[in-house]
């Protein structure tokens, strides 16, 4: 006798807590600080944009571990993993690919570039040209790449990890205000302290070799499913007025000329409600917002001729708006899932506890 029953969908996974993302992420942080020193809040700040479907800029001075940080987080996370050394005479092509001729078929026949990945590097991304540059644009905010008026999706997940370095003017074009404003967040490692620079020394004579390797934690499709975790997280109405208050408080400065934009107010959210779930909470928090507000908004800020010439900072410029904007009353939920007001923000720590 035939069967003619139809094969079944295997059952889905059942979609996945905030308590196993946050443990989660702590294993692959902590994965990744086998290799990585001292980068700790930089590194958390880098995950919780992953997880919000960011794109990262790191811009340090070089030989900080920035290369190495994004190699070790795309290894964790269970990303494949591209590197592109930008140069002054990198095309858009070298990124996105392009269409090759095939003399055994007479046709033409696109290849993919290394765009095509979980996790792209573009290291040193200043020193390629503008027009090279903005080949990452329609990627970072679409998810996919057009070439000779054919798209082509990414893969998913995809995220870009740049780096930039600030001390070198020649031969160094600054990106444009509308490719800063596609990275979710703008990262400044620093130098380490004497003692984990020391630790740095010793954890490459333990290797015994150059390059550090990560375990990986989880898969590309376990990180889809922790995304997909963090799109259920509580976000109060307050919240995000808090958000959409401390962007416009950037646009008001005297030393503003065009300050953060709405997309600066919606990453801003997103990053602070990825952060919660790092912390194992299915709510938001001012102090998420806060914490986030300087790597979200600095990047998006332009000064006045004025401010520029007099040397104003504008990661001063939003520590400001954080410190004048009155954060909202609602730190948790009720039973009912709803927002629950107990007091203004400066209560968050002992009204959470």
């Amino acid at each position: 006798m035939t069967d003619t029953s139809t094969p079944q969908d295997p059952p889905a996974e059942p979609p996945m807590s905030v308590a196993e993302v946050a443990d989660l992420g702590r294993a692959v942080l902590d994965a990744v600080g086998t290799a990585v020193v001292g980068m700790r809040d930089s590194l958390e700040l880098a995950l919780a944009t992953l997880l919000a479907g960011g794109h990262v800029l790191f811009e340090d001075v070089p030989g900080l571990g920035k290369t190495l940080a994004a190699r070790s987080l795309a290894a964790a996370s269970g990303l494949d993993f591209r590197r592109l050394q930008c140069t002054p005479d990198l095309l858009p092509a070298d990124i996105t690919g392009s269409f090759l001729f095939a003399p055994a078929t007479s046709e033409f026949v696109f290849r993919p570039g290394p765009v095509f990945t979980g996790l792209f590097l573009a290291d040193e991304i200043n020193r390629t040209p503008p027009k090279t540059q903005s080949a990452l644009l329609e990627a970072m905010a679409e998810g996919q790449v057009t070439v000779e008026g054919e798209a082509f999706p990414l893969p998913r997940p995809f995220h870009v990890i740049a780096t930039a370095n600030p001390i070198e003017y020649e031969g160094t074009y600054a990106l444009p205000e509308a490719q800063l404003d596609r990275f979710m967040v703008r990262l400044a490692v620093g130098y380490p302290s004497p003692e984990d620079e020391q630790r740095v020394l010793m954890n490459r004579v333990d290797r015994a070799a150059e390059v550090a390797t990560v375990a990986g934690v989880v898969t590309a499709g376990q990180l889809l499913r922790m995304q997909a975790a963090v799109e259920r997280v509580h976000v109060d109405a307050d919240i995000a007025r808090y958000c959409v208050d401390l962007a416009g408080a950037t646009r008001a400065h005297r030393d503003v000329q065009v300050g953060a934009s709405p997309r600066g107010a919606q990453a801003l959210m997103l990053v602070a409600r990825a952060r919660a779930v790092l912390d194992a909470r299915d709510f938001v928090l001012p102090e998420d917002v806060k914490a986030a507000a300087g790597p979200v908004l600095t990047h998006r800020i332009s000064l006045t001729p004025q401010a520029w010439a007099n040397g104003v900072d504008p990661a001063e410029v939003v520590r400001s708006a954080v410190a004048q904007v009155a954060g909202p009353p609602t730190v948790g939920r009720d039973r009912d899932g709803v927002g629950a007001r107990v007091g203004r923000a400066g209560d968050v720590g002992r009204e959470a506890r």
